[in-house]
């Protein structure tokens, strides 16, 4: 029955890792310097997950941990301002801004989605104390 709340836990760290992940990308959706102050739009990042054997039990369930944060590398959004002080200043792309290229709505997306998965193993973490609690009462 631990081993339920220990995958729930696990579970929990990893959405919230997400959550945090999505709310950065939300934040940069304009940021057109790194973090040095070099003219370099932001690059979204995104949560990988992996299972952990180490959480669970002998019943052969696992958890879940962040196996890395990558950062999409994709090229950034031109968009045409050569009034702009970032605008480029030569080359094919002069006058252009380089943008992020981060989606609000996939971002928001997968908020939503992550909030549900973190209700759902709250959810589970609730029901695995009731049965605790019931187990505890028949027994005493």
């Amino acid at each position: 029955m631990f081993a339920a709340l220990d995958i729930s836990s696990s579970a929990l760290v990893a959405q919230r890792m997400r959550l945090v992940t999505v709310a950065g990308n939300l934040a940069n959706l304009s940021s057109l310097r790194d973090e040095n102050g070099q003219v370099r739009p932001y690059q979204a990042r995104y949560v990988v997950f992996q299972t952990d054997p180490s959480v669970g039990g002998s019943t052969g369930a696992s958890g879940v941990k962040v196996a890395a944060i990558q950062t999409e590398n994709m090229e950034p959004e031109y968009r045409y301002d050569p009034g702009h002080p970032l605008a480029i200043r030569s080359g094919p792309w002069k006058g252009y801004v380089a943008y992020p290229r981060v989606d609000m709505m996939a971002e928001m997306v997968d908020a939503l989605e992550a909030t549900r998965s973190y209700e759902a193993n709250v959810g589970v973490m609730e029901l695995t104390r009731n049965m605790a609690m019931q187990t505890l009462r028949i027994l005493g």
